[in-house]
């Protein structure tokens, strides 16, 4: 049987070739994925050992108990005392938090979520082992920093220059003192490391005052980290734990967002493989037809049905297997290729090379290749030994076509099924990863049915711009309408995914940018980029400008009150809101004229609690933890209004709780701008000029707007560039079709030639056809990605429905295209088969 399976696909290696291309493709993204996967992983363990090698156990702040109020902080008495337990070589106190390296031209250096601060502790002789220097000494004061040597050359810095931080929201114009080397996973993504001195640090990062995020230990020779992390346990106080090296190196390692982004590219894996399954199993279903004579020889000299089956199965897993080490090889370069994808902009590589050599990978990739060929030519393989050993006797097998009406029914019912549950979606993911599926197998199923009637309909314009090349093409398409629902499902099941992408965030980007442009409360808003402050007296620098008619600060503060539910409320400054100067707020009862003596509330909250002027309000602030454990509140109902949601659900004004200072809450989250009539751009740079951050934003109605719209535009491009692939399989699909087409109809091809077609006219007519089958499957899966697309945001509140007709139709022009590019091969070859060869055939 071995040398009939090689022989078999040695002989029909020509077909086997954009198959075995497709699985090739697929495999290469599984093992692509697992590879980056594993790279990342691996890198990430290398960094978090050489970020900190003095490391043996870390004290910190754990989860606080229902009743211990607010985590623990490590402080300087505590350092002294672990430092003097047996077994500690060193203790040290670690401040971190987020410090802006600014450059040259005023652009931030590296992306805002990778900028770190930290605090640089030196030993006797002025170093630090941790951020050892390269060049210059350490900071010494508040006018004095240390930067990390990548950092300090991308922004072109030397020792000496002053520099611009930007810390808490405030522009420090600060001394660069020294340059060092650090193995931090901050620069590894492109970030930037700042270390300030001690004192600084501690103003700057410190939780609270006097204490540290962290106290990390160094074990004495002899001492294991778990040993010395049992015996500091025993010495610490309630609310802080010593966490061992081992248990800090797998925290690092199982990162969610590696785990997820893993996910979605083997999620993407996964349909290519699909795609690749039904090019596949067209190409054994294309053969069996065509060895119906072959298989049933085998039959007629003793083969049982089993043999033939294992024949054609051997055939597959050959191929698969052929395929997939081939596949594997692509692979390294797909892991490479996504390290350029994902990885930094900027900044040393964060992530391991791939090891070719991983035996999962490998192993899955073999799997996965074999078992998808092999399962894709199960069916077809199955007919294969259905064949009857008398049929050998016979000099034609016309293949008589099976009903077509099981099919129908069942394509019926299953697009009836999906369009329902995409109605009922509401915008439910789980409910529609299923109706989408269905709905495709309907469709899919339906597509012998729905090309006579495709036919139709085109066959007057075709037979106007092709002649009578357009009508044979027509006859080809429904002459094999399971070939061709096979050869469309390919391109409808891709085309219907990149559709359902493409309307969702359509869809997606216009809500969002609509409720921005109405939700904004003034005609400006100061906010900062994400993992960024805005400073404290930004409010106060902008106040001073001219044409700034009303000027607050927004900050967030949560109380838990008497009913065990949490109010949170907007700190503002109670006479820009209180005397109406902001505006953008709709007064339902009482007056905000008396804000600075009570809190305001939207008239939803109101009404769900059953609130009205001159009701009091008590509750407790929240710590950062979510534990009452801040100054009481104990104020009066003022007014009752409705306002965007940047002012809601309730209104607090600044200094309102006893003890509490004046401006209690949480961090300025933006600053709300009215100007005066005529002037909001002449403020707007203004604001720009005289803050100089480039941390912060400051933006009207319709940069709100557009910002809010372009936040989806990084995605697209991403899932664009993943589901290319999918494309790329769905053509390779039509061109496969085409190419064994070609096989078969060599006698057909050589009649037409003989009556008077041309090799143009070949050529002409196989192109039609393709283009043909390509805009049924094209149709078809724009037909159902939209709709799917439509469901997804539908049942979000305040949604627009955003269809992009450009992109939709260059979707379905680009079928065509992958129509006339799938049938440049087979046609150069129809046109060149000789015509007495062809007819004596």
């Amino acid at each position: 049987m071995l040398r009939t399976v090689l022989r078999s696909v040695r002989r029909d290696l020509r077909r086997f070739a954009l198959p075995a291309l497709a699985v090739l493709i697929g495999v290469a993204c599984v093992s692509g994925s697992l590879l980056y996967t594993r790279s990342l992983a691996a890198g990430a363990d290398r960094l978090q050992r050489a970020s900190r090698p003095d490391v043996s156990v870390e004290v910190r702040a754990g989860d606080p108990g229902p009743a211990q109020g607010s985590a623990a902080a490590p402080d300087e008495a505590l350092r002294r005392r672990l430092a003097a337990l047996p077994g500690v070589a060193a203790a040290r106190g670690t401040l971190a938090g987020r410090a802006f390296l600014v450059a040259h031209d005023g652009t931030l250096v590296g992306p805002a979520a990778e900028a770190a601060g930290v605090n640089f502790v030196p030993d006797r002789r002025g170093a630090d082992p941790r951020y050892p220097l390269t060049r210059g000494r350490g900071p010494h004061g508040p006018g004095e920093v240390a930067v990390d040597r990548w950092s300090a050359r991308r922004a072109g810095y030397r020792v000496g220059d002053r520099v611009r931080v930007v810390v808490a929201g405030e522009v420090r114009r600060v001394r660069l003192t020294g340059v060092f080397t650090v193995h931090d996973p901050a620069v590894a993504a492109g970030g930037t490391v700042t270390a300030f001195d001690q004192a600084t640090a501690r103003t700057l990062f410190a939780p609270e005052p006097g204490a540290y995020a962290s106290i990390t230990l160094t074990a004495a020779s002899g001492t294991s980290p778990t040993a010395l992390a049992g015996r500091v346990a025993r010495a610490l106080p309630a609310g802080l734990e010593a966490v061992p090296r081992a248990e800090l190196d797998a925290q690092a390692a199982a990162a969610p967002d590696r785990a997820k982004l893993g996910t979605l590219l083997l999620v993407f894996a996964g349909i290519a493989l699909l795609l690749s399954a039904f090019l596949v199993g067209n190409t054994f279903t294309m053969l069996s037809a065509a060895r119906a004579r072959e298989h049933a020889l085998l039959r007629a000299v003793g083969a049982s049905r089993g043999r033939v089956l294992r024949t054609v199965l051997g055939e597959a897993a050959l191929v698969g297997a052929v395929a997939a080490l081939a596949g594997y090889g692509a692979g390294v370069g797909v892991a490479a290729a996504l390290g350029s994808l994902f990885g930094p902009a900027a900044g040393p590589a964060g992530a391991a090379p791939p090891d070719p050599f991983s035996p999962v990978p490998l192993l899955t990739a073999l799997a996965v290749g074999v078992a998808v060929t092999a399962a894709s030519a199960y069916v077809p393989a199955l007919r294969a030994s259905a064949v009857a050993p008398v049929a050998a006797l016979r000099t034609d097998l016309p293949a008589p076509a099976p009903s077509l009406r099981r099919r129908t029914l069942t394509g019926l019912s299953a697009t009836g099924v999906g369009a329902l549950l995409l109605a009922f979606a509401g915008g439910d993911l789980a409910v529609l990863a299923v109706a989408l599926p269905v709905l495709l197998a309907g469709l899919v199923l339906l597509v012998p049915v729905l090309a006579p009637l495709l036919t139709r309909v085109l066959r007057a314009p075709l037979r106007r711009v092709c002649g009578v090349r357009g009508v044979l093409a027509l006859a080809n398409v429904c002459r094999n309408p399971r070939r061709t629902a096979a050869t469309a499902g390919a391109l409808t099941v891709c085309v219907a995914l990149v559709s359902a992408v493409s309307v969702a965030l359509s869809s997606l980007s216009a809500t969002a940018a609509r409720k921005a442009e109405t939700e904004m409360p003034t005609d400006l808003r100061i906010t900062a980029v994400d993992f960024a402050e805005v400073g404290a007296d930004t409010a106060r620098e902008v106040a001073r400008l001219p044409h700034a008619a009303a000027v607050t600060s927004v900050r967030e503060d949560a109380f838990r009150l008497p009913d065990g539910s949490t109010l949170w409320t907007a700190v503002v400054d109670p006479d820009a809101v209180g005397r109406g100067r902001l505006g953008g707020l709709t007064v339902r009862a009482g007056s905000l004229g008396d804000l600075a003596r009570g809190v305001a509330v939207t008239s939803a909250l109101a009404a769900e609690h059953g609130w009205k002027p001159g009701d009091r309000l008590t509750g407790r602030e929240l710590s950062d933890a979510g534990v009452p454990d801040g100054p009481a509140l104990d104020r009066t109902v003022v007014a009752v209004y409705d306002g965007p949601e940047a002012l809601g659900p309730a209104l607090l004004p600044e200094g309102a709780l006893a003890g509490a200072g004046a401006a209690r809450g949480g961090p300025v989250t933006s600053v709300l701008v009215r100007a005066e009539p005529g002037r909001t751009a002449a403020l707007k740079e203004d604001i720009r000029r005289t803050l100089d951050n480039p941390l912060l934003v400051v933006q009207d109605r319709g940069d709100a707007g557009r910002e809010a719209a372009e936040a989806f535009g990084p995605l697209l491009s991403v899932l664009y560039a993943m589901f290319s692939v999918t494309v790329g399989i769905g053509a390779l699909g039509v061109a496969n079709t085409m190419g064994m087409a070609v096989f078969e109809r060599v006698r057909e091809i050589g009649l037409l030639r003989a009556v008077g077609l041309d090799r143009a006219g070949v050529r002409s007519m196989l192109r039609a056809e393709s283009v043909v089958v390509s805009l049924l499957g094209a149709g078809l899966g724009i037909l159902a990605g939209g709709a799917a697309g439509v469901a997804a945001v539908s049942g979000q509140p305040g949604a627009v429905v955003s269809l992009p007709w450009t992109a939709l139709l260059l979707f379905f022009l680009g079928a065509a295209v992958i129509g006339v590019l799938a049938a440049l091969g087979p046609g150069a070859r129809a046109a060149r088969v000789p015509v007495t060869r062809a007819v004596g055939q």
